[in-house]
């Protein structure tokens, strides 16, 4: 919703007729590609790092 109506300065009408897949395309328009998910191995690296 931030980035709908922040960023995007959408009216709300329009944000909440938007399919998921039609933000993600402006989200991907305006920041560029989004990046890979953690892999498993990374993941368990950064748990040992920061133990919290």
């Amino acid at each position: 919703m931030a980035f709908g109506l922040g960023r995007l300065r959408l009216a709300p009408d329009h944000f909440w007729r938007m399919t998921p897949r039609e933000l993600a395309a402006a989200m991907e328009a305006m920041l560029g590609p989004a990046r890979a998910p953690l892999d498993r191995p990374t993941l368990a690296g950064l748990m040992a790092r920061y133990p919290d």
